[in-house]
């Protein structure tokens, strides 16, 4: 979900739940909603610029079950934070990659990283948000540790394999080679702008977008090749 289509989102579930309704006597899909709008709040301002009165606007709920949900705006930042991670984790599963062959299964894998952060900018301000805290929430959650416990485990099986037959190198730290995909699509997306106006090429635009996905795809396969 994009930064776009969650406001279109929100602002419509908000039209639709009139106070007393059937919606928001339904706590799943009120938290849904209270988090869709932080997501919004919280990706456009940080943690400190960000107002919990705005976020209950646009949720279309009061402050009252806002905090009766999440507690405070911290606890809710780091619920944020949950759901964006297991979101991008739970993609990432639906991937299959343990059924294709070890190239094929990496390049999926890299093509999807790319492409999610291309398609999901309020992640990538999340992501630069936690990190000015210095992980001082995220390093709450045993749900995040746990989801990337199983990615690497599919990385790691990916590897093997291609060792195996012979169409990786050996010797690759399955968590560093995925801080090397996540950080090529990460700084190009989070520098999009300054990059831009730096080397004078829209690098925003889609071909531009689709060039640097086929360059990781080369970079990366080039670097595990035996």
């Amino acid at each position: 979900m994009t930064l776009r289509t969650s406001s279109r989102l929100v602002n419509s579930r908000s039209r639709r739940a009139a106070p007393g309704s059937p919606q928001r006597r339904q706590p799943a899909v009120t938290q849904r909603r209270i988090l869709n709008a932080a997501t919004l709040e919280f990706s456009g301002k940080g943690l400190a610029g960000a107002r919990v009165d705005e976020i209950a606007h646009r949720a279309g709920v009061s402050k009252r079950m806002l905090y009766h949900y999440f507690g405070n705006k911290e606890a809710l930042w780091l619920a944020v934070l949950e759901q964006a991670y297991l979101h991008i984790r739970s993609e990432e599963r639906a991937l299959d990659v343990v059924h294709l062959s070890p190239i094929d299964g990496m390049r999926r894998l890299i093509e999807f990283t790319i492409q999610y952060d291309s398609a999901h900018p309020e992640f990538i301000s999340l992501l630069v948000g936690e990190n000015l805290q210095r992980a001082r929430y995220l390093r709450r959650s045993k749900k995040i540790r746990e989801a990337h416990t199983s990615l690497l485990g599919v990385i790691e099986d990916l590897l093997d394999r291609g060792r195996q037959i012979g169409v990786f190198r050996s010797s690759v730290d399955a968590a560093e080679l995925y801080i090397t995909i996540a950080a090529l699509g990460f700084f190009y997306f989070s520098n999009l702008h300054t990059l831009s106006v730096i080397f004078g090429r829209d690098f925003d635009a889609p071909s531009a977008r689709q060039a640097h996905l086929r360059h990781t795809v080369d970079v990366i396969l080039g670097y595990l090749r035996p």
